[in-house]
């Protein structure tokens, strides 16, 4: 039995709940949810996925993005919820080794972007956010990372994970980022009516950073726009999209939208990678759909 599940701080949540519940064997298979739009990823019997689109080979299925809802039977759960995790807890509530009521509430408060201004600006005053922050490289490379975290998190509570040296070392590194990413949307964000369009495209490599910072910079903006290369070729173009979690004034239903383009995810956050060769295209209709601002629930 496997769990495959998507490297981010509720794709890691949601792992620690399973493997708490369940008789998992092999080593968790990390992807991201167009490797599994687009078929990149071999899904076995047995395995347990979580965060993800559907794949039907799959024994068991939990999610929560409502671009993802299925109309068939299966094994699992789905709702419309703050994260997947709370997904996972509600279905196995009551039956777990440990209490992870407090991770969960965390991580639907994290997972759904409901943040105060100070937890926004300051981070590194916030525990659970701090951490959360340092799964925002989606590479491969940090593989071994995540791993440690899902151990971390099923031994010890948010203090004792806090001091693991090398969670310590990526906090500080998080912090350092953050100072330099507020330059860089300053210097990259354009303000088109209500729509901050932040294009990182100049950069080999797009810097990363405090992912709700630009909401703070832009409350004037109703939804957020980034764009950034999705590998070194520059084959590929992902673009990011979120409702200002401080100006609630965006009608657009992102994962919905963002379907045509071969994205996905929530009402109010989402995101699509496509050929670079149809950015001309894509690019200035995603914005224009976000500046009519119409519904389309």
């Amino acid at each position: 039995m496997r769990i495959v599940t998507r490297p981010d701080f509720d794709g890691i949540v949601c792992a620690v709940l399973l493997s708490d519940k369940e008789n998992v064997s092999e080593p968790v298979k990390w992807v991201e949810p167009h490797e599994i739009q687009q078929g990149m990823v071999e899904i076995k019997e047995g395995d347990i996925m979580a965060n993800l689109p559907y794949d039907n080979r799959c024994s068991m299925w939990f999610d929560h993005h409502f671009s993802n809802r299925i109309e068939k039977p299966f094994s699992g759960s789905f709702m419309i919820a703050p994260s997947a995790a709370g997904v996972v807890f509600s279905y196995y509530k009551g039956k777990f080794k440990k209490d992870y009521n407090e991770l969960v509430k965390e991580t639907d408060k994290i997972d759904s972007a409901q943040l105060s201004m100070d937890e926004v600006s300051h981070p590194e005053k916030y525990l659970y956010i701090l951490l959360s922050m340092t799964i925002s490289n989606h590479s491969l490379s940090d593989e071994a990372y995540w791993n440690r975290l899902i151990h971390l998190l099923k031994d010890y509570d948010i203090s004792g994970v806090m001091s693991d040296s090398e969670v310590k070392i990526k906090c500080e590194k998080v912090i350092k980022n953050n100072r330099t990413y507020k330059s860089v949307l300053t210097e990259n964000t354009i303000l088109n009516k209500h729509v901050a369009i932040t294009d990182l495209r100049l950069f080999d490599d797009a810097p990363e950073g405090n992912r709700f910072l630009v909401y703070s910079l832009y409350p004037e903006a109703a939804v957020s726009v980034k764009i950034r290369y999705d590998d070194i070729s520059k084959d590929k173009i992902a673009v990011s999209i979120g409702h200002n979690i401080f100006n609630p004034n965006c009608r657009v239903n992102v994962g919905r939208m963002l379907i045509k383009f071969g994205g996905g995810g929530h009402r109010g956050a989402g995101a699509c990678r496509f050929s670079a060769k149809k950015a001309e295209e894509y690019i200035p209709e995603i914005i224009s759909i976000l500046l009519k601002n119409e519904s389309n629930d």
